[in-house]
């Protein structure tokens, strides 16, 4: 089959992107995929041996089989918790998409399914010269959004996939996930980003205090490979 690869982006920052990215990965290797996460820019890092390392990047990294160098799976791991272009500014370095490029085509080549978690929303700039939407354009992969379900999700979603459509990007799917427990009306909020998306919903992730990926993964469809 042709290699599977989507990039997740989503309605806000802090909205499950990497839980929904990870449960991909695990349902990608329920139907025995070799399946490889990628967070190519990741700001907030802490020193680990001497090296950054981004929690989102190393959850994917540990839902990925086979296990890519951390290098490629997050080639720029930015130490500032800021946006992409103020961390790496502060880092005296600008993100650089063919270095993207090169790092993803290694992740390519071992394996059959790659899951990219952006950063952000989908209109985060990667640098003062470099968007989400230039690096899809390259790939030329789909976008999954993941909404987060709290107030103003609507409003966000349909924006979100508004400005995705209006870059020329294919969007794919999104994943509902709840981000706020507290939530009013959660069903009829559901009904109405189905009704109004453009996209089938490949699942709704569940608010959990410490949620396990490949629990989540049970509650993903992925279209193109359903039987």
């Amino acid at each position: 089959m042709q290699m599977f690869s989507v990039y997740v982006t989503g309605t806000d920052t802090g909205i499950g992107k990497t839980l929904a990215s990870s449960g991909l990965l695990h349902a990608l290797r329920g139907h025995g995929l070799r399946a490889i996460g990628m967070k190519p820019v990741a700001s907030g890092c802490e020193l680990r041996e001497g090296q950054w390392r981004n929690a989102d990047a190393l959850a994917l990294l540990a839902a990925s089989t086979p296990k890519p160098a951390y290098a490629d799976l997050n080639p720029y791991a930015l130490p500032s918790p800021l946006a992409p272009e103020l961390a790496a500014g502060d880092a005296g370095i600008e993100v650089s998409l063919q270095r993207l490029l090169d790092a993803h085509a290694r992740l390519a080549a071992k394996a059959d399914a790659l899951v990219v978690e952006g950063v952000g929303g989908w209109a985060a700039p990667l640098s003062s010269t470099l968007m989400q939407a230039d690096f899809v354009h390259a790939l030329r992969i789909p976008v999954v959004l993941v909404v987060g379900m709290r107030l103003g999700c609507l409003n966000h979603a349909l924006l979100s996939a508004r400005a995705i459509t209006a870059d020329g990007v294919h969007l794919a799917g999104w994943i509902a996930s709840h981000v706020d427990p507290g939530m009013e009306r959660v069903q009829d909020n559901l009904r109405m980003l189905h009704d109004r998306l453009p996209a089938p919903c490949w699942g709704v992730l569940p608010h959990v205090n410490a949620p396990d990926p490949a629990q989540m993964a049970m509650r993903l469809r992925i279209p193109m490979l359903a039987e």
